[in-house]
């Protein structure tokens, strides 16, 4: 008998349930006059019937996550498609005097980057009077090597921002250094500008751009003394 200073709970019914498993089998009768109430009204539902809605959820559910990895796997191998037609452009390009703006304009037109500029420093003399290798004050210099990871965010008006054709154009924009060792400090800056303010945003991840970092210093190793 129970003691009527400790009345059953809810959770002892639960547990019982939980550890009983043939109850149900002994009292069938109850699967079809318990009623619950459907999360899609007001309307009674027996126990079966919220059952099956419980299962329809989750199918549902499920067949969402399926869809956005579907989604995902298909972005990715495009991704992954156009970052191999990129570098097999670095890797086989003669013209070394050039190969900034082919980066940029790589991305540019492979990653549909609405803007894209770029800027080195401390270049061969060979390479000194290009206009990639001018016209970058010290706190700009100063500012790529403080970066330790591409910045990506709204445009706080940086000076970097100029290089692009159309700075007013730029609301978000990621900035990524260039070095040739995590070590040392930055010998470039690489911009990307849209005027969609979530194209670049803080909370993105920045794994795919630093391999874009790290390919073009590489590439632009021909330029340095």
């Amino acid at each position: 008998m129970t003691n009527a200073m400790n009345p059953i709970t809810e959770d002892d019914i639960a547990n019982y349930l939980a550890n009983t498993p043939d109850f149900f089998e002994r009292h069938a009768q109850l699967l079809g006059q318990v009623q619950l109430t459907s999360p899609h009204g007001n309307r009674a539902v027996s126990l079966q019937e919220r059952q099956a809605e419980m299962l329809r959820e989750k199918i549902k559910a499920l067949e969402h996550r399926l869809m956005d990895m579907v989604r995902h796997g298909t972005e990715n191998v495009v991704t992954a498609d156009r970052l191999h037609r990129w570098t097999r452009g670095l890797l086989t390009t003669r013209d070394a005097r050039g190969l900034p703006w082919q980066i940029a304009g790589d991305l540019q037109t492979l990653f549909l980057v609405p803007q894209a500029a770029i800027k080195v420093w401390d270049v061969h003399p060979d390479f000194a009077s290009e206009g990639y290798a001018q016209g970058v004050p010290d706190d700009v210099r100063a500012l790529a090597t403080s970066l330790t990871t591409p910045y990506c965010g709204a445009n706080a008006g940086f000076d970097a921002v100029n290089w692009l054709g159309d700075a007013r154009a730029a609301v978000s924009v990621a900035m990524i250094p260039l070095r040739a060792d995590p070590q040392e400090p930055a010998f470039g800056l690489l911009i990307l500008a849209s005027p969609d303010a979530q194209r670049f945003h803080p909370d993105m991840g920045t794994d795919f751009l630093e391999r874009i970092a790290d390919l073009a210093s590489a590439a632009l190793s021909r330029l340095r003394p």
